[in-house]
């Protein structure tokens, strides 16, 4: 059994079609893992081994995050391979909840792309360390150096370009390794032979100039580094390997290594650097929150430890559910029970496995620091688990508000429960996948994060379930929100004949900037006890219950700041119902006073394109009431960036193929709220009006 030190949980993330999964399939080929490389459009035997869905050999892409531990040399590595995708981006965000380090995956042609910001926001929150590697250098157009610079400018890394190449796209040949100074060739059928050589006599300047740009950093990490590199000391490659790693680990330094996955170029030497600079369970300070005395409390990565699990991922499987759990503290034994702080009961552990993608090996037990799962415990994503007298619960995963609808029914109504356990089943795995059965319309209403994404549930269910569905025209989430301050004085007075309903609030609603901790509060300054403090909670669900379906066109409402300042109660009539029924009326008859605007979401563009049709596409973005925000030119392809409405995205992805001859991609991801422009207010505002006089919903 390996020691604690040398485990490494790890991620490999980036920007769609970056070459994150082929990367992938050559870490288990090397390591001994599968003896066969698949590859990403290969189907059956042939597919990648992490894309094992049938959906994902089909279509190229990633879905699902994929689980799986190899190891290399003396070290025992959990790997977690996430989509690319930005409408699977809960997957990359709960990977990255539980993982100590991640391999940041950048096109050697493309360099920084959008998703690459969203998944350096991700490592960020988390504070993750990562290495960079810069793939796809066979490619036309590839440049490391480039892309390593983007790094620093982009997203504000300070890289560490360890390694340079021996020619580029079609005289992609090998790499030298500026901290040895040596030159590596990889050699055999499947690039498995490394070969090493002195550097090449035509590149000796050039990696002279890197090597010293590179240690000049390096001495920047530590006063004894600086006096050693100011006295003209010799550093030996441990002591250059160690402060590398602790630089690393603090987020101070990004290493960037290069290479061609495709071309099987570079990936050991990637997995020496895994090995060497990301940290491992030891190295990262984890905490959780009390729930009895509500203090937080740091955990260690000790066997012998009381238990502290973390449930990241949940799948339905034909034998039960499948729970992923990354163990913080202690050990996690088969046939125990352990407390659920969530539900606040025990749950037994029935049965333990180690993933390799869809396969499974059973194991006794999972130990601190590693990533294990169990079948057959009924829990949710970013559930706590913990020893008999610890009442724990850590930090749950982050997970953004859809932005697009769908109504959905089954063809056959023999098929409806089918479809309702689908569902149910869907939403539960998935954080952004939401379902809610509309009372007005008497539609199921399906949300999530893009157009892709409900697609590939729709196929999900239409497979998997047998289940053929309609579903109606994607409808964008829109948001209301006020504009002005406003003061309300409500009172809810009734009468019944026996005891009856008063309630009597006073306040202000007003709008708050835009911001995630910002979309609603509710503060409470009462004070002399006007209404009693029992009525207050009862006061704000009241509040909630209003926004949740805001009286302009039944959209929620977001940042919005309610005040209570005043009111009255009575010693008899009041009541917690009275409270939140008086709250939820005046809400409604408040907010309309405050100028509300339907706010709409706004999608990052990043549209790439032969030169020959940047017009075109450029004044196609502008007819979707797209803003511009700039261009990058890459080889004989631009990238166009721009900020578009959502509701002008639908089926842009087949318009973009006529007018380009095919030849362009996309991408896009959620980027905030913003309000809509009059006419559109207007028309929303009169469809919600006409569609509630008939009894019906958008």
């Amino acid at each position: 059994m390996k020691s604690i030190s040398q485990i490494r949980n790890i991620g490999i993330s980036a920007h769609i079609d970056s070459g994150k999964t082929t990367l992938t399939e050559r870490i288990l080929y090397y390591s001994g893992k599968i003896t066969r490389m698949g590859e990403v459009h290969g189907k059956g035997d042939l597919g990648a081994t992490m894309d094992h869905m049938e959906l994902e050999q089909e279509r190229g892409i990633t879905i699902s995050s994929a689980a799986t531990t190899l190891g290399w040399k003396n070290t025992s590595i959990n790997i977690i391979d996430t989509p690319g995708h930005v409408d699977f981006t809960v997957e990359v965000e709960r990977s990255l909840r539980v993982l100590d380090g991640a391999v940041f995956v950048l096109c050697g042609v493309a360099g920084v792309q959008s998703q690459s910001l969203t998944v350096d926001r991700q490592m960020k929150r988390y504070s993750v360390p990562c290495i960079a590697f810069v793939n796809k250098l066979d490619r036309v157009g590839a440049d490391p150096f480039r892309v390593s610079k983007q790094l620093e400018e982009k997203l504000g890394h300070d890289p560490l370009l360890l390694q340079i190449p021996i020619g580029l796209e079609a005289d992609f040949k090998g790499i030298i390794d500026l901290i040895r100074f040596k030159a590596y060739y990889f050699e055999g059928e499947k690039g498995e032979e490394i070969y090493e050589a002195d550097v090449p006599d035509d590149l000796i300047a050039q990696a002279r100039k890197y090597r010293a740009i590179l240690f000049e950093k390096i001495a920047l990490l530590s006063d004894e580094m600086m006096e050693s590199f100011l006295g003209h000391q010799e550093l030996s490659e441990e002591t250059v390997h160690k402060a590398i790693r602790e630089a690393t680990i603090a987020r101070r330094v990004t290493p960037v290594l290069i290479g061609s996955a495709y071309r099987n170029k570079g990936v050991q030497l990637l997995l020496d650097a895994v090995e060497q600079y990301l940290p491992s369970p030891i190295d990262r300070y984890y905490k959780a929150t009390d729930l009895n005395s509500n203090t937080q409390i740091a955990l260690s990565p000790d066997p012998e430890a009381p238990l502290v699990a973390m449930a990241f991922k949940i799948t339905d499987e034909p034998f039960g559910q499948l729970t992923y759990l990354r163990i913080y503290q202690g050990t996690l034994h088969k046939g125990e029970s352990y407390y659920n702080s969530r539900l606040g009961k025990y749950q037994r552990m029935g049965r333990i496995v180690q993933m390799h993608a869809e396969k499974k090996s059973d194991v006794e037990c999972g130990l601190a620091g590693e990533i294990i799962a169990v079948i057959g415990v009924d829990c949710a994503s970013g559930d706590t688990f913990c020893d008999e007298g610890l009442h724990y619960t850590l930090e749950s995963i982050y997970a953004p508000d859809p932005v697009i609808d769908l109504a959905i029914k089954p063809t056959k109504q023999d098929d409806r429960i089918k479809l309702a356990r689908a569902l149910n089943r869907f939403a539960k795995e998935d954080p952004t996948f939401h379902v809610h059965f509309d009372e007005e319309s008497h539609e199921t209403i399906i949300r999530g994060m893009g157009e892709l994404h409900l697609e590939i549930y729709v196929e999900r269910i239409r497979r998997e379930y047998h289940t053929e569905v309609t579903v109606g025209r994607p409808k964008v989430n829109y948001r209301e929100a006020p504009t002005q301050a406003v003061p309300f004085n409500y009172k809810h007075k009734k009468q019944t004949g026996g005891a009856g309903q008063y309630a009597h609030i006073v306040g202000d609603i007003r709008p708050l900037p835009q911001g995630e901790e910002t979309k609603l509060q509710f503060r409470n300054e009462i004070r002399g006890g006007a209404i009693p403090k029992e009525y207050i909670p009862a006061t704000e669900r009241g509040f909630r219950d209003a926004t949740s379906k805001g009286p302009l066109g039944g959209y929620q409402v977001i940042y919005c700041e309610i005040v209570l300042r005043d009111g009255t109660h009575h010693p008899i009539d009041s009541s917690d119902m009275a409270f939140r029924i008086a709250a939820r009326d005046a809400f409604r008859e408040a907010f309309l006073r405050t100028k509300p605007v339907f706010l709409e979401p706004i999608m990052k563009v990043e549209i790439e394109t032969p030169i020959e049709f940047q017009g075109t596409v450029q004044g196609d973005i502008s007819a979707r009431r797209g803003l511009l925000l700039g261009s990058e030119a890459r080889q004989n392809d631009i990238a166009i960036f721009a900020e578009v409405p959502l509701s002008e995205m639908f089926g842009y992805s087949t318009q973009l193929r006529s007018k380009t001859q095919g030849k362009a991609i996309f991408s896009m991801e959620f980027v905030r709220y913003k309000a809509v422009p009059s006419s559109v207010q207007i028309e929303l505002a009169t469809q919600y009006r006409i569609e509630q006089a008939k009894g019906t919903k958008k």
